[in-house]
């Protein structure tokens, strides 16, 4: 079992050094940022000035390490935008994000795997095909397009949720919640919904895939007819064997929540880290583009090795495989 998780961490870094090259590499073509930061009375003594001030005169490998040895102390470098550590502005709008991404991947998780275990044991029934038809709308509308539906319907027509923003906050600690506030509640639904309905409809319905292959198997017919509680065959046998190849799924998509939420965040203007990351873009703000691509890369290797963890916990087989 060590071994394994040391295995993955190596794996982990090498993962992360390839991101943190392609995404440096990447950045050399979006733009000048010395074109953003000087104004149109600028010399050339000036743009030679601030390029060496900033590092952007060293070569590409020379930058390059010099941002990892910099990451790896928690100093992502100075905002070209706003003049302030990058590491500070994430640390301000990391609340807001991962707020969002927290209430859209229980939404997810949650109510995708309870609706398909119910359309796989009550597959014939009027409700389920409701259900199995509805969830077309999420895997087939666009996220973007969900959330203008949805600010149409509860805040222009119905006038019940807010549209845009965070809502009141409050600090814990250096934490900045909306869980506290009303206001900061109400925010909340449309956005997390907008996130989290592609997802939950793909847990779905892999979900009642897999419970159906299962349900079919010899195990459970011979539990049947040992006279076991249809409750005790379809949640204690069933649903079990049916997690195992639905975590890979799962985790995916919960990480991919995270990486998805700039198109939420930008349609609601949800103050996060991913409308960070667009304004980014547009003023050529290296440092901010990086640090993000690295912490959302640091996010999706933490998750698959969680994933890859809970094998070890939900399947006794791999458990006694690891032993040799």
């Amino acid at each position: 079992m060590i071994a394994f998780i040391l295995r993955r961490v190596f794996q982990s870094v090498i993962v992360l050094l390839i991101v943190g090259l392609v995404a440096f590499s990447m950045f050399r073509f979006v733009g000048d940022p010395i074109e953003n930061m000087l104004g149109q009375e600028r010399t050339q003594a000036d743009v030679d000035r601030l390029r060496t001030q900033l590092g952007l005169d060293q070569p590409f490998i020379v930058q390059y390490l010099k941002f990892l040895g910099n990451a790896a102390q928690g100093n992502f470098g100075v905002s070209y935008r706003q003049g302030r550590p990058v590491a500070t502005i994430l640390a301000e709008r990391a609340p807001a994000t991962l707020e969002l991404a927290a209430v859209s991947g229980t939404l997810a998780v949650l109510v995708g795997i309870g609706m398909g275990v119910f359309t796989a044991i009550r597959r014939n029934g009027v409700a389920s095909n409701v259900i199995m038809s509805l969830s077309l709308v999420g895997v087939s509308l666009p996220t973007f397009l969900i959330g203008i539906l949805l600010i149409y319907l509860f805040s222009v027509e119905l006038d019940l949720l807010p549209s845009f923003g965070r809502g009141d906050t409050v600090m814990v600690g250096g934490w900045s919640t909306g869980f506290l506030t009303k206001s900061g509640l109400l925010a909340l639904i449309l956005p997390s919904i907008t996130l989290g309905l592609y997802q939950m409809t793909l847990i779905m319905r892999l979900v009642r895939s897999e419970m159906l292959e299962v349900l079919r198997q010899d195990y459970i017919r011979f539990a049947r007819a040992r006279g076991l509680p249809e409750r005790v065959v379809n949640f204690r046998h069933a649903l079990k064997n049916t997690l195992v190849p639905v975590i890979t799924v799962t985790g995916l998509q919960v990480g991919s929540i995270i990486a998805f939420a700039i198109i939420t965040e930008t349609v609601f203007q949800w103050p996060g880290v991913g409308l960070l990351f667009i304004n980014a873009i547009q003023f050529v703000d290296i440092p901010v583009m990086a640090a993000y691509l690295m912490l959302i890369s640091v996010m999706f290797v933490a998750i698959n090795l969680i994933v890859d963890l809970l094998y070890f916990a939900i399947d006794p087989r791999l458990r006694i495989d690891g032993r040799h």
